[in-house]
C-alpha cells in the first residue's frame, strides 16, 4: 500500500531536480562601440531575432541556444582577444563575425587553429575563407561585388569615365581591383586612381585631382562614415559625378552624415527591405515588431541568415562536435535564406544575388536585382 506513494514521490523528486539541458553556445564578435557601431549592432539585432525564434521553438535538439557577444570597439586587435575569450573561456561550439575584412582576417586563424566554425557576416575579402576549412561566409565576395558595381557603372549608368577612390584596406582593394577589371572589360575608361586611408577626413586633395578629369562615375569602395564626408565634399568642390559604393556603405548613418550630398548614390549590397517574396515580408514584419519598427538592412538580414544557417546545419549534422557541424555547414545547398538562397562553395563561400539600392529624398530604394 505505501510503495505507489513512494514511488509517486521519487518520481517527483527526480521530475523537481533534472538538470536543465546544456546551452547550445555560439559567440559573436562585432563592433558595437566606435565608427563601425553601426555594423555591429545591426548584425546583432539579426542574430538576436534569430536566436529569439529559435529558442521560442524548442531550441535545437532541446538545447537551448545561448548567445555570447564581445564588442571590439571598432579597434585593430580586438577581434582575436575577443575570439580568444569565446574559444577558450566560454567554450562556444561556432562563431559569427566580423563585418569588415580586416575584422576577420584577425579574428579567422584563431578559429581554424581551434577547429571551430566560424562564419563571417559581411567580410567579402576572398582572403577570408582562404585561411582554413573551419572559415566560411555568409555574404558574396569582392570579385561579384567589384564585377557587380563595374558592369552597373558601364552598362546601367551608361558610364565612360570612371575614377577610383580607394581605401587602402583589404575590402577597399579588392573591391577596387574587381570593379577596375569589369569596367575596362566592357570598354569603359579609368581616367583617375587615388587613395585614402581609413578614418581620413579630408578629402579635397584627391577630389581636386579627380575633378580635373571630369569622370562620368567616382567609385568609393568603402564604409560609410568616410563615403559620407566624401560625397559632402565631392559636391561642395562642384564635381557633379555620381558616386558609387559597395555594401559597405549601408548604415543609416550615411544619410544622416550625407545629407543632401549622397542624394542619387548608388551602392551595392545583398538585401533589400522592398523585397516582395512572402518569407522576406516575413522577416522584415517580424524585424519591425522586434526592433521598434526599425526596417532591417543587409547586415541584419545576414546576421539573421548566419544563425539560421548555423541551426540547419546543426539539425543536419545531429550533433554540435565540430568536424561534423563543420561537415554539414559544408554541405549547405539551396538554403531559403533572407539575403536569398544560400549554397557553400568549395571554397567555402556563399553564392547568392546582390541588388543595387540608390539613395533618394533620404532613403534607399530597391533598383535591380544582379545574379552571380
Amino acid at each position: 500500500m505505501i510503495r505507489p506513494a513512494v514511488t509517486a514521490l521519487a518520481l517527483l523528486v527526480v521530475t523537481a531536480t533534472a538538470p536543465a539541458a546544456e546551452p547550445i553556445k555560439i559567440g559573436h564578435y562585432g563592433s558595437l562601440t566606435g565608427k563601425d557601431a553601426s555594423f555591429g549592432i545591426v548584425s546583432r539585432k539579426g542574430i538576436m531575432l534569430a536566436i529569439e525564434e529559435l529558442n521560442a521553438a524548442g531550441g535545437l535538439h532541446g538545447r537551448p541556444v545561448e548567445y555570447l557577444v564581445e564588442d571590439i570597439q571598432s579597434k585593430a586587435g580586438e577581434s582575436a582577444t575577443a575570439v580568444k575569450k569565446l574559444l577558450s573561456r566560454d567554450k562556444v561550439i561556432a562563431i559569427l563575425g566580423g563585418n569588415p575584412s580586416s575584422n576577420s582576417l584577425e579574428a579567422a586563424p584563431l578559429c581554424q587553429n581551434a577547429r571551430i566554425p566560424m562564419m563571417a557576416i559581411s567580410s567579402t575579402n576572398p582572403k577570408v575563407t582562404a585561411i582554413g576549412d573551419y572559415i566560411f561566409r555568409i555574404c558574396f565576395i569582392d570579385p561579384f561585388q567589384g564585377a557587380v558595381l563595374g558592369r552597373f557603372a558601364r552598362e546601367s549608368l551608361h558610364a565612360r569615365r570612371l575614377a577610383l577612390l580607394t581605401p587602402v584596406t583589404p575590402y577597399g582593394i579588392g573591391l577596387s581591383n574587381e570593379l577596375r577589371m569589369k569596367f575596362t572589360s566592357l570598354g569603359g575608361e579609368i581616367v583617375a586612381e587615388q587613395k585614402y586611408a581609413e578614418g581620413d577626413k579630408d578629402f579635397k586633395a584627391q577630389l581636386t585631382t579627380i575633378r580635373t578629369f571630369q569622370p562620368d562615375v567616382i567609385a568609393v569602395p568603402g564604409y560609410y562614415t568616410e563615403a559620407a564626408l566624401i560625397c559632402r565634399q565631392a559636391r561642395e568642390l562642384g564635381l557633379a559625378s555620381i558616386i558609387i559604393g559597395g555594401d559597405g556603405w549601408e548604415a543609416p548613418q550615411l544619410t544622416g552624415l550625407g545629407g543632401r550630398a549622397v542624394e542619387d548614390a548608388y551602392y551595392s549590397t545583398g538585401f533589400s527591405a522592398d523585397n516582395s517574396a512572402p518569407h522576406v515580408r516575413e522577416f522584415v514584419r517580424k524585424f519591425r515588431i522586434r526592433w521598434d519598427n526599425e526596417n532591417p538592412d543587409s547586415t541584419a538580414a545576414l546576421g539573421y541568415d548566419a544563425m539560421m544557417l548555423y541551426a540547419d546545419a546543426i539539425r543536419r549534422a545531429g550533433t554540435t562536435d565540430s568536424p561534423a557541424l563543420r561537415d554539414a555547414i559544408a554541405a549547405t545547398k539551396d538554403f531559403p535564406g533572407v539575403t536569398g538562397r544560400i549554397t557553400i562553395d568549395r571554397e567555402r563561400n556563399a553564392t547568392k544575388s546582390a541588388v543595387i539600392m540608390r539613395v533618394k529624398n533620404g532613403r534607399t530604394e530597391f533598383v535591380e536585382t544582379v545574379d552571380p
